[in-house]
């Protein structure tokens, strides 16, 4: 029987991107409303998006993370008062709770493009909802402009609108489908096109997160949420 090697990370983004401060705000103002009191985070890597998402409200935040050192880094943040206490990281993936749940929603922030059979992990995370709980997506939008940086963080695809609608799982109603941060987009496509860089330097961090993600926030309702580098989809079950 082959042996099953421990899950390991392959990108170094996380602590980067972790310095996006007005794109979590961003993130948090479209996906908190959605969150309930019990909360399934998959991928939850160092606990950046926990430390945004994490509402007064919620009573359960399980955090799921299949690679060992970022889950024990997620743990040290618990136990350092740099997490909520109410969180909880667990070792593994969606096949590993069969005795969790139900949960309110089931988080993928900047997840799903990293899972090899994608349809199939949605059926899994709508299982594991409550009646009317929500399964929110958020991914990297456009295929045109997968890049060096999606195969350095071991991306499979990027999305776009029609192609997360038609992932919806069984017994879920798609209750909101948006493309974000519209000013983005033209980092994006000058990234692919000039610098063709795999990983982004900590100075291009800020300056998308200070100059464009701000008039991101003023564009995206003026332009209908139909254009952007993200697309967030919002399933209910039931």
């Amino acid at each position: 029987m082959e042996a099953v090697l421990p899950y390991q990370y392959v990108g170094t983004e996380l602590d980067l991107f972790a310095q996006a401060t007005h794109w979590k705000a961003y993130l948090r103002r479209q996906i908190v409303p959605h969150l309930g009191r019990s909360v399934l985070e998959v991928g939850a890597g160092i606990g950046g998006t926990t430390r945004v998402l994490f509402d007064a409200s919620v009573q359960q935040w399980l955090a799921l993370e299949p690679d060992f050192e970022l889950a024990d880094r997620y743990r040290q943040a618990v136990e350092n008062g740099n997490l909520p206490d109410r969180c909880q990281i667990r070792v593994g993936v969606t096949q590993d709770l069969q005795d969790a749940g139900p949960f309110d929603s089931v988080l993928y922030i900047d997840v799903l493009e990293h899972i090899e059979h994608d349809r199939d992990e949605l059926t899994r995370a709508a299982q594991l909802l409550a009646p009317g709980g929500k399964l929110i997506v958020l991914a990297p939008a456009h295929h045109f402009l997968f890049c060096a940086f999606d195969r350095a963080v071991g991306h499979y695809r990027r999305y776009n609108r029609r192609g997360l609608k038609n992932l919806s799982p069984p017994g879920c109603s798609l209750r909101r489908l948006a493309y974000l941060d519209s000013a983005g987009l033209l980092a994006s496509l000058g990234n692919k096109l000039v610098l063709r860089s795999s990983m982004p330097t900590l100075g291009q961090i800020a300056f998308w997160d200070r100059m464009l993600v701000p008039a991101s926030t003023w564009l995206d309702p003026l332009l209908g949420y139909q254009v952007g580098k993200s697309v967030l989809a919002v399933w209910q079950r039931g």
